[in-house]
């Protein structure tokens, strides 16, 4: 798999969002700010409602736009295994039941899923929980996540 492959993969599904939530943001900009949707009485909410839309939107997109800067300055660099897992390294983790999950260490954004041929890829930062569980991890080693209703257990099948 190549990291740089999917770090554009990021971008561009960032790009899509970004468009998605610039186009959101106008649509509740104009709904606010009709003629139409001008307040008569104090119940009538409509304007104010899409108002409030319209600037959540607007922060998700200003969100999206610092994330894409983070990923176009993310230079992904090879594994060093004296370090462990790092920003940037692709991971492959087992569960007790044998299922393989690869996992991209990303600086940002991330809760996405990639293909990568006939793989899926998560892209996680490492300030998402599996992401701090598996910083300075080694292959071989033990990940621990507590989530309900209980507690993970993978195992750091592989390391890029």
């Amino acid at each position: 798999m190549d990291k740089f492959l999917l770090r554009q993969q990021v971008l561009e599904r960032l790009a899509d969002d970004l468009r998605q939530a610039e186009q959101a943001a106008r649509t509740a900009h104009e709904t606010a700010t009709h003629e139409e949707n001008i307040a008569e009485n104090k119940y009538d909410t409509l304007g104010l409602e899409a108002a409030y839309l319209a600037t959540g939107q607007a922060r998700r997109a200003d969100a999206i736009r610092q994330a894409m800067t983070r990923w176009r300055q993310f230079r992904p660099g090879s594994y060093d295994a004296s370090k462990g897992i790092q920003i940037g390294a692709l991971v492959c983790l087992v569960d007790p039941e044998d299922k393989q999950q690869q996992f991209f260490l990303g600086p940002d954004g991330g809760s996405m899923k990639l293909t990568s041929g006939d793989q899926i890829v998560h892209v996680i930062s490492g300030d998402a929980p599996l992401g701090r569980a598996m910083l300075g991890k080694f292959e071989g080693d033990e990940v621990s996540l507590q989530i309900p209703p209980g507690r993970q257990l993978f195992e750091v099948l592989g390391v890029r």
